[in-house]
């Protein structure tokens, strides 16, 4: 449950200087118009269209004085008259920290810049305390201690105030600069933000971001029994997921406010525990704008961000993911309880975070709402060689400048705040590659960001893993900058199994060594298998479905012309492109859906699944869905209800396997002892059958094959341990509930005839 934050009271000293009331005449709308093109001209003052009428200040050690009355929206009719504004005390502030702080002498507000030459905040308080918007001008002289502008206000409530600022500055493209002093900026280290209420509102479309406070509300109650799951990580079963997508499909029967939520996802904690996964990696939950692609017409404007990989903010949860629409603070508040909740049932929270890029796009079609604004040439790459333009490491239009030493510590300082404040337990870090560039974009073998959060104490007890790629080329899978302590993606083994699977020739060597654990890549200095996060699907490219129902990818209603997504998807259809009503080929689907999962659960490293691919999710052959906020992202759970007692009870006993034989999740990499290679055919680009042992030390031995050739192997089986039998677990060939009997049958004889495109697993028992 919410608790509603209790109203806080504190007394502060006497600042320094004070703000008067006054009271504000309307005008016509014309005649307010001339007042403010003349102003504009005579004091350098904006004309700010929005719904919040403006009020500047300058400050001084004299009393503030209205410097600009001016009309709401720009309308047809004469604006309403203000009331009267209420009077502030402000001092000149501190430095540290960033952001907005409570300190004895009111709210503090501080913002880095380093090369602006004016800095504004803008104020925006409760309707119940004032309608309309306050604008500060802060004194270079008093309000700046070396690149950082703060200011201090006496007497401000303590939440429901939103803010940003206006800054101004050399307006040298060709140095760098992109500032724009007419635009309203997002304060990076906000740690609640306030835009639209609701998610996909395109009434709202256009609507701006403010960043907001909350000191009313007491801390939240983890309780008293409450404690950290600490996993580790060689025990990982990792479940990719999106927190809208996962209840925000009507089938999932939970009420429409709640839908699409963190409240939601708690609500569906129990398909977690029965599927057995013990991590969820939530796909991005800071604060992004769903609707940027409609802000202007394009190919895309029909879409709508789902996938969350466009931050605003680093520090703040997306709000649009509380329950009712209910804002920023219940957002913080909501996605608490889910962590909470989680952690209760035994459940890790990894963060997939974004600090690559940002929304704020390119120099073409800029959206600025905060750090082009506020120093484009220190938060982002630039090419100082071609009139500065923006770098794209990203793919996204513009480049983080992560190992500046103001930004590494903007990303330290989040990365802190998400494990302090809301107490994640890792993150998984997209396109890291772009970590390891310098400020000028040249790739660094010892990036002092990524050794920063290696040796970071607060990080010290999170799962940190790499996307070890970037769309600049820099591929590093296998050679990320680690400092034994960062896992990868492993995209080698996604391709691997995919290729040997699907029946690809000279593939089986391969296959094998992911299967062992992927030594070639990580068995350095103290690295281990767990460093590999194995996976064959994720959240960008096909759904394992899709892998066996398409040759290649259909993503016209993305509005690219189908040149957007991954071209190598090493995925085969089976025989018909996409859906269809023939039983044998939906039947070499299932078969090949089981086989891949098999052998994710039975490979040394860390698995990852995602969302969805235990019912058999499709989104018809669309490889990059990050734009459709529909049943092609969104969880079906009728489609899981009637795969119950098949496909998904096939999953979810399988990781259950995994997660009940330690032999399968070793803490260091396999030796010669702890493996049986049956296999005399390793140089026959043709073969493409695998046979193996895995040894416990104490006879519950494991016997493995897999038959990736479209006509039967008879395979002779080894003997067993002594005094143990071999009992045949898994069959995928075999129909539910046979594929997979948990105890095991009994009466394996010295031959099995492995179907084709199938795999058998049998257990060594007394």
């Amino acid at each position: 449950m919410i608790r509603g934050p209790p109203q806080i009271v504190q007394k502060c000293p006497t600042d320094i200087v004070t703000v008067n009331r006054t009271n504000i005449v309307p005008r016509t709308h014309r005649h307010a118009l001339q007042d403010l093109r003349q102003l504009r001209r005579r004091d350098s003052l904006r004309l700010f269209s929005s719904d919040h009428r403006i009020l500047k200040f300058c400050t001084s050690e004299e009393a503030f004085q209205p410097r600009l009355v001016a009309a709401a929206k720009l309308q047809e009719e004469a604006p309403q008259m203000l009331d009267t504004f209420p009077s502030f005390k402000v001092s000149p502030g501190l430095a540290h920290p960033l952001g907005v702080s409570e300190t004895e002498s009111g709210i503090n507000f501080a913002i880095f810049s380093q090369h602006a030459s004016a800095v504004t905040l803008c104020i925006i308080l409760p309707k119940s305390v004032h309608d309309g918007m306050i604008e500060l001008a802060l004194d270079p002289q008093k309000n700046r201690t070396g690149d950082i502008w703060h200011i201090c206000i006496k007497e401000l409530p303590q939440g429901g105030v939103l803010y940003g600022y206006r800054i101004d500055g050399p307006r040298n493209w060709h140095e760098g600069h992109r500032f724009d002093d007419s635009i309203i900026l997002v304060d990076p280290y906000a740690k609640l933000i306030e835009g639209r209420r609701v998610f996909g509102d395109e009434s709202n479309k256009m609507c701006r971001f403010f960043g907001t406070y909350d000191f009313n509300s007491l801390p939240f109650d983890w309780g008293e029994n409450y404690k950290l799951p600490n996993i580790p990580e060689k025990d990982l079963v990792i479940y990719e997921m999106n927190v809208r997508a996962f209840t925000a499909d009507e089938t999932s029967s939970l009420d429409q406010d709640q839908r699409g939520s963190y409240l939601g996802l708690i609500e569906k904690i129990p398909h977690l525990l029965e599927l057995g996964v013990n991590a969820v990696e939530l796909l991005p939950v800071f604060e992004f704008d769903e609707l940027e692609l409609q802000r202007r017409p394009n190919p895309r404007d029909h879409m709508i961000n789902t996938w969350g990989y466009s931050t605003i903010n680093f520090f703040a949860p997306m709000s649009r993911y509380a329950s009712c629409g209910g804002g920023p603070v219940r957002a913080s508040w909501e996605f608490k309880e889910m962590v909470k909740a989680l952690h209760g049932a035994g459940i890790e929270v990894i963060l997939d975070v974004v600090y690559n890029h940002t929304n704020e796009a390119d120099d073409e079609n800029p959206y600025t709402t905060s750090f082009r604004g506020i120093d484009n040439k220190v938060y982002y790459m630039v090419d100082l060689n071609n009139n500065a333009q923006l770098l794209n490491f990203a793919g996204c239009g513009n480049t983080f400048n992560c190992n500046h030493p103001t930004v590494m510590e903007l990303i330290l300082e989040s990365l802190r705040h998400w494990v302090t404040e809301y107490h994640v337990d890792g993150f998984r870090f997209d396109l890291a590659s772009v970590l390891c560039r310098g400020t000028d974009g040249t790739p660094i073998n010892a990036p002092p960001l990524v050794k920063a959060i290696s040796k970071d104490s607060v990080l010290s007890r999170c799962k940190i893993i790499a996307e070890p790629w970037d769309c600049g080329g820099l591929y590093l899978v296998g050679k990320f900058p680690n400092w034994d302590r960062w896992a990868e993606w492993n995209g080698k083994y996604r391709d691997d199994i995919r290729r040997f699977i699907k029946g690809d020739a000279g593939m089986k060597g391969n296959f094998a060594t992911r299967i062992a654990g992927s030594a070639d890549l990580y068995r350095v200095n103290k690295r281990k298998p767990y460093h590999s996060v194995n996976f064959v699907i994720a959240h960008d490219g096909f759904t394992l479905y899709d892998l066996v129902s398409y040759n290649n990818k259909h993503n016209d209603a993305n509005g690219e012309g189908g040149n957007d997504g991954c071209n190598d998807n090493f995925s085969w259809n089976c025989g018909i492109e996409g859906e269809t009503s023939d039983a044998n080929i939906n039947a070499l689907r299932s078969r090949q859906m089981k086989n891949f999962h098999l052998a994710l659960m039975v490979s040394q490293g860390t698995p990852m699944m995602l969302m969805g691919d235990e019912y058999g999710h499709t989104r018809y052959g669309n490889n990059n869905s990050y734009g459709h906020d529909t049943a092609i992202n969104n969880f079906q759970w009728g489609q899981l209800e009637a795969r119950k007692n098949d496909h998904f009870r096939f999953f979810s006993k399988m990781i259950k396997f995994r997660l009940s034989h330690n032999v399968l999740r070793k803490e260091n990499f396999i030796e010669k002892n702890d493996i049986t290679w049956l296999e005399d055919n390793w140089y026959n680009e043709e073969s493409r059958f695998l046979a193996f042992m895995l040894h416990d030390g104490n006879g519950g031995d494991i016997y493995l094959a897999f038959n990736a050739h479209h006509f039967s192997i008879k395979t002779a089986i080894p003997s067993p341990p002594r005094n143990r039998s071999w009992y045949r677990v898994v069959d995928t060939n075999l129909k539910s509930p046979d594929d997979f009997v948990t105890e095991g049958v009994s009466g394996i004889s010295k031959t099995y005839d492995v179907a084709p495109y199938s795999a058998i697993l049998l257990e060594a028992k007394q």
